[in-house]
């Protein structure tokens, strides 16, 4: 066994039930070198022979989780290791993949020198929403790549103010807005003409969605200051999502409290890892024609 990882988590993608022989390929690599537990999100029926534990429970009890599947299935096991100063390996069987940098095809080698100690370590800010109905906190949700408020209806508009350290930003009308990381800046954020930002950066962006006003421009603030978002008095229902989930309904009378969350999630890359790389690589930059 691997000195440095004892036991190592698999949190598997649920579209990969139909690939048993590829999540059973992964598991006897890692059995090489550590104990393994398997958590398959979602999915429809056990897998033959391949038990699967939950989540929290996977991630209370080792020492490295690998997610097989996309940024999604990276992003799901990140949440759940908020605070546990787990490491965080992303093996991409997705499309694109930022996030989860180790592809399948090389995923034997790359696990060989992980558990070896042959890596390089990042670390990762996530943000943390709180939502309230008036001063009453209702609920706090966390996030790695974004915070959205976002129209409840897709052929409606809807009106928000968005102010930081106790002054207005802005009053908008638009599909939405998007709160991103520098992690988030390559997902949603960059789609909607947001800015890549270079993780290492303590910043957060503004990101309007489809705004009104066309000379409407994202904004990019210190992570370290409060964001609040409200929808406007005569605004329709709207959305706030967290990577996409705990979405919950929000009407005038909430807002959304956006601040940088006080613990880290450590991702571990390649030794070669090289974030220009990824974005030539995954956004097709310096491709001759």
């Amino acid at each position: 066994m691997s000195a440095k990882f004892k036991s190592i988590g698999l949190v598997v993608r649920n579209d990969m039930q139909s690939r048993q022989d590829s999540i059973r390929q992964v598991i006897d690599v890692l059995a090489r070198h550590a104990d393994v537990l398997v958590h398959c999100l979602d999915f429809e029926q056990p897998l033959v022979e391949i038990s699967s534990v939950s989540l929290e429970h996977l991630v209370d009890r080792v020492d490295l989780v690998i997610s097989l599947g996309g940024d999604g299935t990276l992003l799901t096991a990140a949440r759940a290791l908020a605070n546990k100063n787990t490491p965080l390996l992303g093996i991409n069987l997705g499309r694109l993949g930022f996030l989860a940098d180790v592809s399948f095809d090389d995923y034997e080698s790359y696990i060989d020198e992980v558990v070896n100690g042959r890596y390089s370590v990042e670390k990762r800010f996530f943000i943390e929403g709180s939502f309230y109905r008036g001063d009453e906190l209702l609920s706090t949700n966390i996030a790695l790549n974004d915070i959205i408020l976002h129209s409840h209806e897709s052929a409606n508009m809807i009106e928000y103010e968005v102010s930081s350290g106790g002054h207005l930003i802005h009053i908008q009308r638009s599909d939405g807005v998007i709160v991103s990381t520098p992690t988030g800046s390559t997902a949603y954020a960059m789609s909607g003409g947001g800015p890549i930002i270079h993780p290492s950066l303590e910043t957060l962006a503004i990101v309007p969605i489809c705004p009104h006003t066309l000379s409407n421009r994202p904004i990019v603030l210190p992570a370290d200051q409060p964001i609040e978002v409200r929808l406007g008095q005569d605004s329709h229902i709207a959305k706030v999502s967290y990577d996409g989930h705990s979405t919950k309904t929000v009407g005038p009378d909430n807002r959304v409290l956006i601040t940088r969350y006080s613990e880290p999630l450590t991702l571990l890359h390649p030794e070669d890892y090289d974030y220009f790389q990824v974005l030539r690589s995954k956004l097709f930059w310096s491709t001759n024609y």
